[in-house]
């Protein structure tokens, strides 16, 4: 192993104990959110070699999913924190965040225009290759780029800086009343329900995006606490689950549109009309599926919010 790559997946390497913390109802959020640290860092070194191979996207999903939960419980947690720790740390993991994302968004956009493709009559498969090569080619320097931030000092020591943490007791502010756990996961539902209001029942593209990212803030905020609170949290989490797995395939579409629509843009005037044919199949197919999820996603809301105020209002 070279002096700047990733220690393997181990926890020994990285000081910590065979076995992941563990956590009691009754314990300080401040623990909670140590085990959380600990839980997301093993499964961050975990997938850092399948990552780095490159076979299977679920090394760099399951990365960049661990980096987002650590941020999510961090803020969350960050009125019980010292915050000059823990916004440092958080903007470790947004600089990790940055280098996964491309390589990840490319995996997803890349995987829904191959299966999309994959219904097509066989002799326009070759059109739909030629394509989607520019995503091809922008994936393989995104992933250039993401090895590079692997391979270096910088995530080496944000590893080593968390596994520290995770051994110690975290820095805590002065608060002099910390909230109860789940105070923490009621405080980002209203900024939830807050939003959904706000947008209403047919908001723009972008508005359901930022909605979809307010509501995994939920998602996380309720994995930190589900451990001490048991059932009632994993109902809000099913929940949860579901309205952002909406969201998130109507982001998805929208992001296949746009690509698709600036690929053929880029083949220029002398264009293959075998690939207009089935640029205008794919971006059709994009649109029938927004449509199709705007009509899911209220639905999928009165639920979560249903789910909620049971919680909540206990």
């Amino acid at each position: 192993m070279s002096p700047t790559a990733a220690p393997s997946s181990a926890p020994a390497l990285l000081g910590l104990d065979d076995e992941p913390l563990t956590a009691k109802s009754k314990d300080p959020i401040t623990h909670h959110v140590r085990v959380a640290l600990d839980v997301r860092l093993r499964s961050l070194v975990e997938h850092t070699e399948i990552a780095r191979v490159g076979e299977d996207p679920e090394g760099v999903h399951q990365m960049r999913t661990s980096v987002r939960r650590m941020r999510a419980v961090l803020k969350a947690a960050r009125p019980m924190l010292e915050a000059q720790w823990a916004d440092a740390l958080r903007a470790e993991l947004g600089w990790l965040g940055r280098a996964l994302g491309p390589v990840r968004d490319l995996d997803v956009l890349l995987e829904r225009l191959y299966t999309e493709a994959e219904t097509f009559p066989e002799d326009e498969r070759g059109a739909v290759d030629t394509l989607v090569q520019g995503l091809v080619d922008e994936r393989e320097a995104a992933r250039e780029d993401m090895l590079a931030a692997l391979d270096s000092e910088r995530f080496r020591g944000l590893l080593v800086t968390i596994a520290e943490s995770v051994q110690h007791e975290l820095p805590t502010s002065d608060v002099d009343d910390p909230p109860a756990l789940i105070d923490l996961v009621h405080k980002e539902f209203r900024k939830l329900r807050r939003d959904v209001r706000r947008a209403g029942e047919n908001p723009p593209d972008d508005e359901l995006h930022a909605l979809r990212i307010r509501g995994k803030r939920v998602r996380y905020t309720a994995e930190l606490v589900e451990p001490a609170l048991g059932k009632p949290v994993r109902r809000l989490l099913k929940a949860t689950t579901a309205f952002q797995d909406v969201l998130g395939d109507h982001q998805d579409a929208h992001v296949a549109d746009e690509r698709v629509r600036a690929l053929l843009d880029a083949q220029g005037d002398a264009i293959d009309w075998d690939i207009v044919f089935v640029a205008g199949r794919l971006v059709e197919r994009e649109v029938a599926r927004r449509a199709e999820l705007r009509e899911l996603w209220w639905p999928a809301w009165e639920h979560l919010e249903s789910r909620a105020e049971a919680l909540f209002d206990r």
